[in-house]
């Protein structure tokens, strides 16, 4: 903030001072004096105080970059790509066309041609000086060589150690004769938008480049569960990727991974994976060669606002369990509708929260889950499986015997689940609940997300199997002054809750 004060002269002193300049020069100096002097006795209204933590621009980056310059490479990569046939003209055999072919030794169809080596160009940084090398896996992918090129121009061979696609970073090792310059994680967790930051690469094959610019924004998703980007307008471009994101402490806070472009060039809207994810990445990388990440064995969804006043609950947090499969949980005595608030002594705010919190838990420990059920709180011990291993297993269905009917219920017409119904919808036998047939669209229902073909499996956390079920639930939600009811909504085998008003 910045304030500014404007003097006036009266005329007849203007008149005066035009005609000797030196008074006026002396009576500028005079009245600047006293606009001062005003100043300082008004400071709440003329010299606001600036914050606390407020750090002034850097000089000049020259001495951070020449002090992690050393640990930046360049990344080369060979793929071997098969090649299209060559193709030649085909003529009738016994056509001229066919015989000028033939006498001038040209075959009569395709020539094959040899496979081709594609190279692509990336960047990436030393964590240690016995030659590990961070970079991203999209930067690596498929390739057959993997060439590093050092600040001071030496060039060693790279093996890699192993990948992770759901971060989509990737660990390589160089052996070299002497030990390497490397740089250190930071926590990125302390990382503020504001802060100065310093993007080093090679974007668009020119060779070493540094960028600068500040942290725009935290906590960014893309697409993956485990997302946790750091948002920068220091210019990262196409060869960039792999690249560290340093703080002004020369540690590296981010990997930077992607840009949002219309046009595929920087408009200052980059994506680097944040460092406290990635560390934990590349140390299950470096001593496994894989990820082992937690499982918990739930399906799990955020809590809204209706859905929390539906069940009672203070506020919208923690994450909603949605589905139990056998696992971890189910062993555990985790349930459909609990509200997990706390994993392993820390607090659940979302379902992304707990996605994280789990991956990072070692596999086989026994941690502490605590769920709100039917607004208690419970403490269960759960012994944690694999994901990786647990992914693609099928879920049961539970089993309710449906009855013939159809009834207009909270905007939508719905019907018991049958055998028929379950085979047209794709769902096994053994499925139930009631299947939304038709639905209004000026309904709340609509509104809320569900559609033609969704099948209600739960209401009021209980399962329902009829009509009379849905409307015993809603009677019961209005009896105890809510004003919505909260139901378990299938999409194929995608389960969600929703909870829609009664009133």
């Amino acid at each position: 903030m910045t304030t500014s004060a404007q003097l006036t002269t009266p005329p007849a002193l203007q008149r005066a001072l035009d005609r000797r300049p030196v008074a006026r020069a002396g009576l500028n100096r005079l009245l600047s004096a006293a606009l001062a002097a005003a100043m300082l006795a008004t400071p709440l209204a003329l010299v606001p105080a600036a914050p606390s933590e407020a750090r002034a621009a850097p000089d000049s980056f020259a001495d951070l970059a020449e002090q992690v310059s050393p640990s930046v490479v360049m990344i080369t990569t060979t793929t071997t790509v098969a090649a299209p046939a060559r193709g030649m003209p085909q003529f009738p055999e016994g056509s001229p066309f066919s015989d000028l072919f033939r006498d001038f030794g040209l075959p009569n169809g395709p020539t094959p041609r040899q496979p081709q080596r594609s190279n692509a160009l990336g960047s990436g940084f030393v964590i240690s000086e016995d030659g590990y090398i961070v970079t991203n896996n999209h930067v690596i992918e498929g390739a057959d060589e993997i060439q590093i090129e050092f600040f001071g121009g030496q060039k060693l061979d790279a093996k890699l150690i192993g990948t992770d696609p759901k971060t989509d970073i990737a660990l390589l090792k160089v052996d070299s004769d002497k030990p390497l310059p490397f740089v250190t994680f930071g926590d990125s967790d302390q990382t503020r938008v504001g802060d100065w930051v310093m993007a080093m690469g090679n974007p668009l094959g020119q060779g070493f480049s540094v960028s600068a610019g500040i942290v725009s924004a935290r906590n960014r998703e893309l697409s993956g569960t485990y997302d946790d980007y750091l948002q920068t307008d220091a210019a990262i471009n196409r060869g960039n990727s792999g690249g560290p994101l340093f703080d002004m402490a020369g540690e590296v806070i981010g990997v930077n991974t992607a840009i949002l472009s219309p046009n595929g060039g920087s408009i200052g809207i980059g994506f680097s994976m944040a460092s406290n994810v990635v560390s934990k990445v590349v140390a299950q990388l470096k001593e496994y060669g894989e990820t082992r990440r937690g499982w918990l064995g739930v399906k799990i969804q955020d809590v809204t606002e209706d859905m929390a006043e539906a069940m009672g609950l203070a506020k919208a947090e923690g994450a909603m369990v949605s589905e139990v499969p056998d696992g971890p949980a189910k062993d555990a005595g985790i349930l459909a509708g609990d509200v997990i608030t706390s994993f392993d002594g820390g607090e659940v705010k979302s379902s992304r929260d707990l996605s994280r919190r789990v991956a990072d838990a070692p596999v086989g420990q026994a941690v502490r889950v605590t769920v709100l059920r039917n607004g208690k709180s419970e403490t269960l011990l759960v012994t944690l499986g694999r994901r990786e291993l647990a992914e693609g297993e099928a879920i049961p269905a539970a089993v309710t015997k449906p009855q013939e009917l159809e009834k207009e219920v909270l905007g939508m017409t719905v019907t018991p689940l049958t055998s028929e119904l379950a085979t047209e919808m794709g769902l096994s036998a053994g499925s139930a609940g009631l299947v939304v047939k038709d639905i209004g669209e000026e309904s709340a229902a609509y509104d809320k997300g569900l559609r033609t073909g969704d099948l209600i499996v739960e209401a009021g956390q209980q399962p329902v199997g009829s009509i009379e079920d849905l409307e015993a639930r809603i009677a019961e939600a209005k009896d105890g002054g809510r004003k919505s009811v909260l139901l378990l909504i299938r999409r194929g085998s995608e389960p969600r809750f929703v909870a829609l008003p009664v009133e």
